[in-house]
């Protein structure tokens, strides 16, 4: 188990999930170097808005926000945020990622990740019928007004049973 899922178990003893995925990912050395900041984390994690303040730690040569920085803003959220929305019954995983420049970013870009509770009712009745599917989740980077869009995230995600899961790396171990 990694050190964030068991500060994330020990933390819900105390605060909110909510709480914890702010904060968590806002203090997390990893996710601060993407000089992205969490400022809004719904209840039931199905919204999620994130930040990235133009400054001198992601400015690139030509004076705009570097693009890995863009991308290693939006690039941990979806996944960790469906892991924590669907429970210990699923796995989720990242498979690939396809991020498109639109133009560059010269101030302060915004996300918003939302996963509805029609989405999360497919993911589990297809999961239930499947037992693993891959979604593609889209991600759009934009200034404070959403209609400018600077840059666009792809994200193509992994979910099974995690009883399938087990059995599927069971059965691949005992084969080699």
């Amino acid at each position: 188990m990694s050190i964030y899922k068991t500060l994330t178990e020990v933390g819900q003893k105390f605060v909110s999930k909510a709480f914890l995925f702010r904060y968590g990912f806002n203090w997390s050395p990893m996710y601060r170097r993407s000089t992205g900041k969490l400022y809004y984390v719904s209840a039931n994690l199905h919204q999620i808005k994130i930040k990235i303040p133009i400054s001198y730690k992601n400015r690139n040569y030509m004076n705009t926000i570097f693009g890995g920085s863009m991308f290693s803003a939006v690039d941990p959220i979806p996944m960790i945020q469906l892991t924590q929305i669907l429970g210990n019954n699923y796995v989720v995983w990242d498979k690939s990622a396809e991020i498109k420049f639109k133009q560059p970013g010269k101030q302060n870009l915004y996300a918003d990740f939302i996963f509805s509770e029609n989405e999360i009712a497919e993911i589990k009745r297809r999961v239930a019928i499947e037992n693993e599917i891959e979604i593609y989740k889209l991600t759009q980077l934009t200034y404070k007004d959403p209609s400018q869009i600077i840059c666009e995230v792809n994200k193509k995600i992994y979910i099974a049973s995690k009883v399938f899961y087990r059995e599927k790396l069971a059965s691949r171990k005992k084969v080699s």
